[in-house]
């Protein structure tokens, strides 16, 4: 049968019929060990119970009201995220390219609110995801992603690399924000330094500019934090959310102090579904879970004991995977084979990864994984890598 799906993702010739924690069961009943997490999304694995009786007595209640009424919900889950955070509001959207975009959208219009209507511009850094609207494709600047989707929005100015000296020659009178990951997913589990980060907030400060993290992935305990940006204690102006805040409904926020949302009055912006009542009782019921006293400490531990038996499986493999990288349950096996076939080489060995930049592979595994469940992780793991390895020692291409 010919799949009337949009051919825009190369998927996987697998299908799963159901989820149990931190496993993905196929409709032939086999299971996987979930360490991609529906790329980081789902933060508490796979039908939590705690989720599935949030969204069932919501859907049996109000699906949706728009944002013409009041949303206690909403209102409630937004006080949480600031009461947890450097932000004092919330614009609740529906993914993390909308978060971005209401992101972008605030910078300029506090410029443009504060007299300086001509600083718009936005400094961002290679290697950099940002979402798939024409405004982020362009803050990204990925020419895979550019390809064939004619100009790039004006108004970005990328930089090549965490270099301070060419932020600085970037920063001009246009300029209004810099926008940046605490750590690059997509690009590859690539930590920004903690000076580099300070640098920038000195000079946003300095040059009346807004930063912005772009925490879509980082956020909600991937990184062992609640928020990414705490690893290094420099707090932004504005951060966007997404992904494991629903733990798999769809919902994203873009979070901000009072200053930077100065401009963003009533008409300004808006999102037809962002922040509905599904979404909203969802996205408290992942908060009652992860802000349980010691649940972050856990995912910190559990984080370091991956880190430390994957770094393990990497001298042992020394012609598959050269690295282990990233931070809590964020991390990144640098591959000396193409990442796509290593990713394939663990799907047979029944453990679900995500391909990244610069030749990496992630490993997302629900924050709920436990030690056991790492252990046979990390063995599966070794044992893939150990046949794509022999593959290669018979002078086959590890595809073959």
């Amino acid at each position: 049968m010919t799949s009337a799906l949009m051919p825009v993702f190369a998927r996987a010739d697998l299908a799963f019929e159901r989820g149990e924690g931190v496993w993905l069961i196929t409709d032939t009943g086999e299971r996987y060990l979930d360490f991609g997490a529906g790329i980081a999304v789902n933060a508490l694995g796979h039908a939590h119970p705690h989720l599935v009786a949030a969204l069932q007595g919501q859907a049996a209640k109000l699906w949706h009201i728009s944002n013409l009424y009041q949303n206690p919900d909403g209102e409630r889950l937004a006080q949480r995220l600031v009461e947890n955070s450097f932000a004092e509001m919330v614009f609740f959207a529906n993914s993390g390219a909308e978060a971005n975009e209401a992101a972008l959208k605030m910078a300029r219009k506090y410029q443009s609110a504060a007299g300086h209507p001509e600083k718009w511009r936005t400094i961002t850094f290679a290697g950099a995801f940002h979402g798939r609207t024409l405004a982020t494709i362009s803050a990204g600047g990925s020419a895979k992603h550019l390809d064939g989707f004619g100009p790039k929005v004006d108004g970005f100015d990328q930089i090549a690399d965490f270099d301070e000296k060419a932020v600085l020659a970037a920063v001009t009178p246009e300029t209004a924000a810099i926008i940046i990951e605490p750590v690059q997913g997509e690009g590859g589990i690539r930590p920004v330094p903690a000076s580099f980060l300070k640098f920038l907030r000195r000079t946003c400060d300095e040059n009346d500019l807004l930063l912005i993290y772009d925490e879509v992935q980082t956020g909600i305990g991937r990184t062992g934090h609640l928020f990414g940006y705490e690893l290094s204690g420099v707090a932004p102006d504005i951060m966007s959310l997404a992904k494991g805040l629903g733990g798999g409904f769809p919902v994203g926020a873009c979070l901000a102090t009072a200053k930077a949302a100065s401009g963003m009055t009533a008409g300004s912006h808006g999102t037809t579904f962002g922040g509905n009542p599904l979404a909203m009782a969802v996205g408290n019921a992942v908060l009652d879970v992860i802000l349980e006293k010691g649940f972050l400490d856990a995912v910190k531990k559990k984080g370091l004991l991956l880190k430390q038996k994957l770094a393990a499986v990497v001298d042992r493999h020394p012609a598959a995977v050269t690295e282990i990288r990233g931070e809590g349950l964020m991390l990144g096996l640098k591959c000396l084979v193409p990442n796509n076939e290593v990713v394939a080489a663990l799907a047979e060995g029944h453990v679900l990864s995500v391909p990244a930049g610069d030749n990496v592979v992630r490993l997302l595994p629900p924050l709920i994984v436990s030690e056991a469940e790492i252990d046979e992780g990390v063995e599966k793991i070794d044992a893939a890598l150990g046949a794509l390895e022999k593959k290669l020692a018979q002078g086959l291409s590890a595809a073959e």
